[in-house]
């Protein structure tokens, strides 16, 4: 079902470098005096939400920040590695702007929208300034400016970086400044803290509905505005790269409220991680993409050649990356270099027991840099990768194989980071905006600051200003309505008491989804996928065994909310990829590939945000399509050969 709502990006006119500037100058301001009688809620306390937080409270705001963590330390966004980018072109290589904000349309294969990646590049060079003055320690040169290394699907060094840890390193530095504010007493932290519903009054968001988790007590929270910033759905999938913990229940309770949910089926696999070794696991570990600055990827020429990595002959290794894309190597996007992966295991040649991994060898850049480079550049991410497999990466190749990281989709939003209910904003991997169909590496944590420091500061503002929200109460019969609604939903959960897990069916829909829904898809795998999990989400509500209760510290029972939502969610993702018929990045559908085997996307039909809206539990969703348009970088078949 098509809807007939039109979706309005609000982008400024005129010429897209210019563009940003021309926003904030029109956008409405809240004075310093009245900005301490708003109050804005946060929900999510990763780089995106205490840098969103931490600015809004320097700026006179009082701030509510929740976390489900015990710490906003304990974010996901401490887990990134490999670096973050911004166009300083400190190694006089020909970058810009310009050339960031071109080689991140093209490696989203054309589904992103123009002025917000611009505007994503723009402020990439303020991220760095910022970052350096807050101390985050950044790798340098001998002589003492800050070092670049390079990241998939561009020819220049352009990443900063702090070691293998470099999210870890931005995080503390976002959280000093969150700190700095809680104790000025503009921010108020609730850890333990997980948002179950959105409160929506006159069609404005302005409020949530929050659970403890460790006595399991409810409350309501009202305020001017709401900020989503809870990070991706990657943990659909059951087996990913995201902490345990990471969930959609916010961003899909707020679907459920009325936000459009913008390109769900645009799920992006990470090339470098380490292999599934035993139904037993819980999670994947991530080994970041820098690795593959100088390390090589190969597989045995011979099918099913099962040699030890050093006992074979070098030409009788395919190093498949560079043969097939001499321009790039080892560093084309991360979505080619998954599906050739997957391409080569397919075809027999693949390593391990299971055969389901590539080899990441680092022999030739430690002949010609000497162990101790490579030991000051990826030290921890070796040390990482011998403790996990018992093997030492520095004497023979790691195994590597794809896995779920990261979701281009999200919560629709405009160039304000809007969503469609008004006053609830998105930021980070929560919304969609940035990355289109694959997400370059090292553009996360770019997208995350730069939503929380440098633009809902001012849109927030202009929101405040202009909609004047006036003040409710906890004691509003909606905000009343959403919390006992929220009571119902966790005894329904209680009351099922059947005889099955609820990481049982978590298992089951992540076998599904990565099955039909990963990283190559079928129209008819969709659908028998979608028939799949309906079934399994009738069996949820049927046979689920949640112990314990509500009142107390229970993760069965978190867990089984959060399964809940990723049932549905799951089942949306399938449903926007069979409506999709064509192939652009991470969205593979194997009936649309070029000769070469290449994601061919089809521009007249597709070349829109697929952004669908709730009609209700028993009504298929609703499609809304906003049309996007390229000025600048015009969509062509992209190749990295």
């Amino acid at each position: 079902m098509t809807g007939t709502m039109k979706l309005d990006a609000g982008i400024p006119s005129g010429p897209i470098e210019q563009a940003w500037d021309k926003a904030r100058f029109d956008m409405k301001l809240v004075n310093p005096a009245n900005k301490r009688r708003h109050t804005l809620l946060v929900v999510g306390s990763g780089l995106a939400g205490a840098s969103a937080s931490a600015t809004l409270g320097e700026l006179g705001y009082n701030v509510k920040c929740f976390c489900f963590q015990d710490s906003p330390r304990r974010a996901h966004s401490i887990a990134a590695q490999g670096g973050i980018n911004a166009a300083k072109n400190y190694q006089n290589d020909g970058d810009s702007i310009y050339r960031l904000f071109y080689d991140t349309v093209k490696g989203g294969d054309f589904r992103s929208r123009e002025a917000n990646v611009y505007r994503l590049a723009q402020n990439s060079v303020h991220i760095i300034d910022q970052c350096v003055a807050q101390g985050v320690p950044f790798a340098r040169e001998y002589g003492g400016s800050l070092e670049n290394r390079s990241f998939g699907g561009a020819q220049v060094s352009r990443t900063f970086y702090a070691r293998g840890q470099t999210g870890q390193q931005l995080l503390l530095g976002a959280y000093q400044a969150l700190e700095r504010q809680v104790d000025a007493g503009q921010v108020t932290m609730f850890p333990r803290s997980e948002m179950l519903d959105l409160i929506v009054i006159d069609g404005q968001a302005r409020g949530i509905v929050a659970r403890n988790l460790i006595t399991g007590q409810l409350s309501v929270h009202m305020a001017d505005a709401v900020i989503l910033a809870t990070g991706g759905y990657g943990n659909v999938y059951y087996l990913s790269t995201n902490a345990k913990g990471s969930n959609a229940t916010a961003i899909w309770r707020a679907y459920k409220r009325g936000a459009l949910f913008a390109n769900p089926c645009f799920t992006q696999i990470h090339p470098t991680c380490i292999p599934v070794s035993g139904d037993y696991q819980s999670k994947l570990t991530l080994m970041s993409e820098s690795l593959r600055n100088d390390g090589r990827i190969w597989v045995p020429k011979k099918k099913g050649d099962k040699r030890r990595p050093n006992e074979i002959p070098e030409d009788e290794r395919d190093y498949y990356l560079e043969r097939k894309y001499p321009a790039f190597g080892n560093l084309v996007p991360r979505d080619v270099a998954s599906r050739n992966a997957k391409a080569v295991c397919d075809e027999g040649r693949g390593v391990g027991e299971t055969g389901l991994g590539v080899y990441l060898d680092f022999s030739d850049a430690i002949r010609r840099l000497g162990e101790q480079t490579i030991r000051e550049r990826y030290g921890n991410l070796f040390d990482m990768y011998q403790r996990i497999t018992d093997e030492d990466p520095y004497k023979v190749p790691m195994r590597i194989y794809p896995a779920i990281h990261y979701t281009m989709g999200g919560l629709w939003v405009d160039y304000q980071l809007q969503s469609t209910i008004p006053g609830l904003f998105v930021l980070g991997e929560a919304n969609f905006s940035d990355h289109g169909a694959n997400r370059l590496g090292a553009s996360a944590l770019m997208q995350g600051l730069s939503d929380g420091y440098f633009i809902i500061p001012y849109t927030v503002g202009n929101y405040l200003a202009s909609a004047k929200p006036a003040k409710v109460t906890g004691s509003h019969p909606e905000a009343l309505a959403a919390f006992a609604a929220t009571q119902q939903g966790i005894a329904k959960l209680l009351a099922i008491k059947g005889k099955r897990t609820v990481d049982s069916f978590h298992r089951e829909l992540g076998k599904i989804v990565w099955d039909d829904c990963g990283m190559s898809r079928t129209a008819a795998g969709l659908k028998e996928a979608i028939g799949k999990i309906r079934a399994l989400r009738e069996e949820f509500w049927q046979n689920l065994n949640v112990p314990g209760s509500s009142d107390d510290l229970n993760q069965s029972l978190e867990k089984a909310a959060r399964v809940a939502d990723f049932i549905e969610l799951g089942e949306l993702m399938c449903i926007d990829a069979l409506e999709r018929n064509e192939s652009c990045g991470g969205h593979f559908r194997e009936e649309y590939q070029t000769p070469e085997g290449e994601a061919q996307r089809d521009d007249q039909h597709y070349s829109y945000v697929a952004a669908w809206g709730y009609t209700g539990s028993a009504n298929p969703p609703e499609l809304y399509k906003e049309p996007l348009e390229f000025a600048y970088v015009h969509p062509s078949q992209r190749s990295y050969k």
